[in-house]
């Protein structure tokens, strides 16, 4: 029960219905209760809950490779989770129940190095993804040396191959190996890369969907 203080036009303390009064460094409020939800099942709801559980699945193989990938924007939190809150806001395509991973638009490597010009994937031999990019070293802040960072994601095994520092931007091509289990598979892959000191990054590129042979 709300009690009224100098009288009925002044303020109040308590609750009256689903309004509540008080009192703030000498000035009265009033503010109302929220309502309460009667189906917290809403479309909303639902459709971020399936964003974040699409996000999770398809970063959990990634989790070891994003701590480098995200390095610059884990801010007291892991790289997983600083690249789950990127890609729930850009990397979700679709309407609940039918949400999906947008690929070209998904980072797995985010910074401000010039990014991978011309990236593509192609199948190789049997059980390798061969890479190449155009070598943009001349662009500002591009070194010829800064290494490769590469992922070749497998979504129906729900396994990554990832591949760290081996060759470098002016190389323009490097192969990686996958296990023989991915032969047939659709994979998606990603290039991007770091510079020689660590401390910074390349945001990653879509480098296209392969089907290995």
């Amino acid at each position: 029960m709300g009690k009224i203080k100098q009288g009925i036009l002044g303020g109040f303390s308590g609750k009256v219905a689903n309004v509540v009064g008080g009192a703030w460094k000498g000035i009265d409020y009033m503010r109302a209760l929220p309502t309460s939800v009667a189906n917290p099942q809403t479309v909303p709801q639902l459709t971020q809950r399936q964003k974040f559980s699409v996000v999770m699945n398809f970063l959990q193989p990634l989790s070891e490779f994003l701590q480098t990938g995200f390095r610059n924007y884990a801010n007291k939190m892991t790289g997983i989770n600083a690249a789950m809150g990127y890609n729930i806001r850009n990397a979700v395509t679709g309407a609940y129940p039918n949400l999906t991973i947008d690929y070209p638009n998904a980072l797995v490597s985010r910074g401000t190095l010039p990014a991978a010009l011309n990236a593509a994937a192609a199948a190789g031999v049997a059980g390798t993804i061969v890479f190449t990019w155009d070598d943009n070293s001349g662009e500002i802040g591009a070194s010829a040396s800064d290494k490769t960072l590469l992922v070749v994601y497998n979504p129906a095994k729900h396994q990554a191959v990832t591949v760290n520092e081996l060759a470098e931007r002016a190389d323009g091509t490097q192969t990686v190996t996958v296990p023989d289990s991915f032969s047939g598979d659709l994979v998606q892959t990603y290039l991007a890369f770091i510079n020689e000191k660590g401390d910074d990054l390349a945001s990653s590129r879509f480098a296209g969907a392969v089907t290995v042979v």
